[in-house]
């Protein structure tokens, strides 16, 4: 894809926030990350509602219909399982504005708001939060994906990517991704439109 083909970035929501070694965040947060539910006396004799954490990703698609995992490090929570690169959204940040961020900030690629297509959610319990995952679809970027922070990266056929050990909020959208890639609204095949520029 030629650099004037990708709208230009508008900048909101880029700051880097440095909680991850390199810049950018991880995905998972510890519990101490989270502030602790004030007591109410309507909430005496019940569970707690665990916070909820809500995250972006991309699956990002290249001309060859394949999709983009990085392998979490080692020492990090599921480290060594496969998932789709993104991160947290920080308050006051649009999902969109944090997924161009993220993918900056972990990848060194840009892209912008309206090449994110969204492709799905899942929504799952861990022991300390309850996770959302949003998930968007991007076929447009600037630049060569390449791990920042030491991380692993993957190029799979959608199909491959059941074959593949992920973290358990990612698996429940890989049918989603597999029914948006490879065929169309009519049935039909559907072919990647990215072209990404090589330095």
């Amino acid at each position: 894809m030629s650099d004037a083909s990708l709208p230009s970035p508008s900048g909101e929501g880029r700051e880097t926030r440095g909680t991850r070694p390199g810049g950018g965040d991880d995905r998972y947060a510890a519990a101490g990350d989270f502030p602790t539910p004030d007591p109410s006396p309507e909430g005496k004799g019940r569970h707690p509602t665990p916070p909820i954490l809500t995250v972006v990703a991309a699956a990002l698609v290249d001309a060859d219909g394949r999709v983009l995992v990085a392998e979490r490090p080692a020492g990090k929570h599921l480290a060594g399982q496969w998932e789709f690169p993104g991160g947290k959204v920080e308050p006051g940040e649009t999902p969109e504005a944090a997924l161009v961020r993220e993918l900056a900030e972990e990848l060194g690629i840009d892209t912008h708001a309206s090449c994110l297509a969204p492709a799905g959610f899942a929504s799952h319990p861990y022991p300390d939060f309850h996770l959302v995952l949003l998930l968007f679809a991007c076929r447009k970027w600037r630049g060569t994906p390449r791990g920042r922070d030491g991380q692993r990266l993957a190029w799979h056929r959608p199909n491959a990517l059941f074959a593949l050990d992920m973290p358990p909020a990612d698996r429940p959208l890989l049918g989603l991704l597999a029914a948006l890639l490879l065929t169309g609204p009519a049935g039909e095949t559907l072919q990647s439109t990215h072209r990404s520029t090589r330095p």
